[in-house]
């Protein structure tokens, strides 16, 4: 007699991703509980919510790393699949998922991501190798402390699967830049707290500049065409502005670090 496969939690942090949330609950609503973990949004995410099988736990937001933290131990089931809410699991990934959790092998696995960016599919520009950990055991697994880009902290073991999350980073020039401002505030604290340089001329100046080299010609973003620039100058942006932000700060300045 076949095993039944273990029940899964499906996550989906959102704050006003009323443009995205409806592919993303579409793509997981295999799972036997699907939890919307909300920023108090303004926008009509959580109305589109409802229409789907979904428990709805709103939660103020400190970062990205503490929401998932604050809602992980809360679900049901053992398995969790997590997806930001601009993200959406291909039905060839949910089938690889299915099929390995018929076997257990492992505790979390890392999914690539194919990432899209103002329309484009981005095959270059240093997002090529991009994957994150996304389906994991619920009492092995945790996110780093960390305010930005925080990844998964595993006792136990790490596989890979084959399939693929599709990640659809952009939704309009102004909210983009708006993003880019706020990481670059927790980056800043963040790099501040570790220790690291608080050079000007370094941090303003030459880091930005290898930033943009390093994604437009190393990491081969100019195969990406225009999108492959503009991903590759932003960098170089983001980097400026946290070594702005560096200045600041160690002169005094208080940041406001809240998320708009």
């Amino acid at each position: 007699m076949k095993k039944a496969n273990p029940k899964v939690s499906a996550i989906i942090p959102t704050f006003n991703e009323e443009e995205n949330i409806e592919q993303c609950i579409q793509s997981v609503l295999w799972a036997d509980e699907i939890i919307i973990i909300d920023s108090f949004s303004t926008d009509g995410t959580l109305d589109i919510a409802k229409k789907y099988p979904t428990t709805i736990v709103q939660h103020e937001y400190v970062n990205s790393a503490t929401q998932k933290n604050w809602i992980i131990p809360q679900a049901k089931h053992e398995w969790i699949f997590l997806l930001d809410a601009d993200e959406y699991a291909t039905e060839t990934l949910v089938e690889e998922v299915q099929k390995e959790l018929e076997n257990q092998q492992k505790d979390a696995y890392w999914i690539k991501r194919k990432n899209f960016f103002m329309g484009k599919k981005v095959n270059y520009s240093g997002w090529q190798n991009d994957k994150v950990v996304r389906l994991f055991k619920r009492d092995k697994c945790r996110y780093e402390d960390k305010n930005v880009h925080a990844e998964i902290i595993t006792d136990g073991t790490v596989g890979q699967l084959k399939q693929v999350i599709m990640h659809n980073t952009y939704k309009g020039l102004n909210h983009y830049l708006g993003k880019i401002s706020w990481y670059s505030t927790w980056k800043a604290y963040d790099k501040i707290h570790k220790g690291a340089s608080t050079n000007f001329f370094f941090n303003i100046i030459v880091k930005p500049w290898y930033r943009f080299f390093y994604h437009y010609i190393l990491r081969l973003g100019i195969l990406d065409g225009k999108v492959g620039f503009v991903i590759s100058a932003l960098n170089g942006y983001d980097v400026m502005l946290r070594g702005i932000k560096i200045w600041r700060i160690t002169q005094g300045e208080v940041i406001n670090k809240d998320k708009k």
